[in-house]
């Protein structure tokens, strides 16, 4: 009776034992933001700040807040949408609210096309998508502030280098 109950008990060890997995913590798997990186148009090779900047995503309520609102920057990482394959955003320069709450700064609108790669990181971050081909395009208008625009990286697999530089 001993012999079976040292028997059992060795069983029910060994099957915990081997029933553990790793922890399923999430380090490694996050979806890239896109870098954008402020130029002088005048000297190209320059950095330059955006005074004030604001930038919206179209159609939302707050700002980006992946960076703070209305600093003076010469570069950002946005997000771009992970369900659709463009993502458009009102960047404003030198951002100020009037005395009825309006916007007073120079709004250009800038989407960015691209195509979505679902890329499995692991099972406990699932899926991140990443980003290919990814093409600006600058809402034509007389005021605009931004003069041009230069993609760098038309990949977006990481956050940690500028992939679209924008010249003002």
């Amino acid at each position: 009776m001993q012999k079976l109950k040292w028997v059992l008990y060795t069983l029910l060890f060994a099957g915990i034992i081997t029933s553990c997995e790793k922890d399923d913590i999430c380090v490694e798997g996050n979806t890239p933001l896109l870098v954008l990186e402020f130029f002088d148009a005048a000297n190209p090779s320059a950095n330059k700040n955006v005074t004030a900047l604001r930038i919206i995503g179209e159609g939302q309520n707050s700002t980006v807040n992946t960076f703070t609102d209305r600093s003076s920057v010469n570069n950002v990482q946005i997000p771009l949408k992970t369900d659709v394959d463009a993502t458009t955003f009102l960047i404003i320069s030198n951002s100020a609210t009037n005395d009825t709450g309006q916007e007073t700064g120079n709004i250009d609108t800038l989407t960015f096309n691209y195509d979505r790669i679902e890329d499995f990181a692991s099972r406990a971050c699932g899926f991140v998508i990443n980003y290919d081909n990814v093409s600006p395009e600058l809402l034509s208008g007389s005021g605009n502030w931004i003069t041009d625009i230069e993609v760098i990286r038309a990949s977006i697999t990481n956050s940690d280098s500028t992939h679209v530089k924008i010249f003002h």
